[in-house]
């Protein structure tokens, strides 16, 4: 791997480098849905790893057209390889410049249009451009020499609370500061999210990040107010082309393919019912949904549907073999 770098020395001091391209990742076109398999191979191959998708892709999703592999699924995968891994939330531009200046790739979670609609989709940076302001990533839908502008990244990186993922060789020493405390991590993403409230009380996004970081804090019910909040606002329409019709909810029709929190703030405050007609909705649309069939189990067994819970706990797992949660419940009966 090499660092392409432009920066100087002013009386013996590092002055951080203005543009700089991190080389030796090997980028990787996506198969059908695989773009979080094909992004964190891309991640992998910088640090020498030779797996592709198609060795990491039938571990990380089982069924082929799974929707979503989550960033937690692609960390468990990475640290079961023996890599160490930092899965963030509530970063911002500098953390990502940082992280590049010292030598590590990094995923972001964001929002992508294409003719098909918006959806969800993952990006590895591998270098920055302060003076033309956007930055180098490796797309597995797009190729491997897309820019980024600053605004534009940030603006889709929003929609999934600017979550991120590092991934590194457990040798190499990953400078975060108070970012290695998940709890202080935690609270960054919290303030962020009030901060772009006050700015801006029309931003759905903020208020969905709220709910999603007061549910991590342990407060459903502050959370649930959050969610509630964040789907009455209206969004930038261009971020859902190709909206069907009927959606129960005010955000892009796509975003309780990737994103639970309602499902679970919505149960943990007893709104059973609506975590049912969410969960539904999803299903009617994508009916290999693993995480909708555990949530609306979940609730169906709350309110004694005993066997519907049972009959949707069976299709999650019929669609995720091993999925932990849905095991456990199951067993529960």
């Amino acid at each position: 791997m090499r660092i392409w770098l432009v920066g100087i020395l002013l009386l013996g001091a590092p002055v951080w480098a203005s543009s700089l391209l991190l080389t030796g990742a090997r980028h990787e076109y996506q198969r059908f849905n695989n773009c979080g398999p094909a992004t964190l191979a891309m991640a992998l191959s910088y640090w020498g790893s030779s797996l592709t998708q198609q060795q990491i892709a039938p571990v990380l999703k089982p069924n082929k057209s799974d929707k979503n592999v989550s960033p937690e699924e692609m960390a468990r995968y990475a640290r079961g390889l023996g890599f160490g891994v930092h899965l963030g939330v509530g970063g911002d531009l500098a953390l990502l410049r940082q992280l590049l200046r010292g030598g590590f790739p990094v995923i972001v979670e964001t929002w992508f249009v294409t003719e098909h609609g918006g959806m969800g989709h993952y990006r590895l940076l591998v270098g920055y451009d302060d003076a033309q302001g956007f930055f180098h990533a490796l797309d597995s839908y797009l190729g491997p020499r897309v820019r980024l502008p600053y605004a534009e990244l940030d603006r889709l990186w929003q929609v999934f609370n600017r979550t991120y993922l590092v991934v590194y060789p457990k040798h190499r020493r990953l400078e975060l500061g108070p970012r290695a405390s998940a709890e202080a991590e935690l609270g960054l993403a919290l303030r962020r999210a009030r901060q772009e409230i006050a700015q801006n009380p029309l931003d759905p996004f903020a208020w969905f990040n709220l709910g999603s970081s007061l549910l991590q804090r342990g407060e459903p019910w502050a959370a649930a107010q959050a969610f509630d909040r964040s789907r009455q606002l209206p969004f930038d329409q261009s971020l859902d082309p190709r909206r069907p019709s009927g959606v129960p909810h005010g955000w892009p029709w796509r975003m309780l393919w990737y994103q639970f929190g309602p499902y679970a703030a919505y149960y943990q405050t007893g709104r059973y019912p609506e975590v049912i007609k969410l969960a539904s909705d999803v299903l009617a649309r994508a009916p290999d949904h693993e995480e909708s069939y555990y949530w609306r189990a979940m609730a169906r067994k709350a309110l004694g549907d005993g066997a519907g819970a049972r009959a949707d706990l069976q299709a999650a797992l019929r669609f995720r073999p091993g999925y932990p949660e849905a095991l456990r419940a199951l067993q529960a009966f």
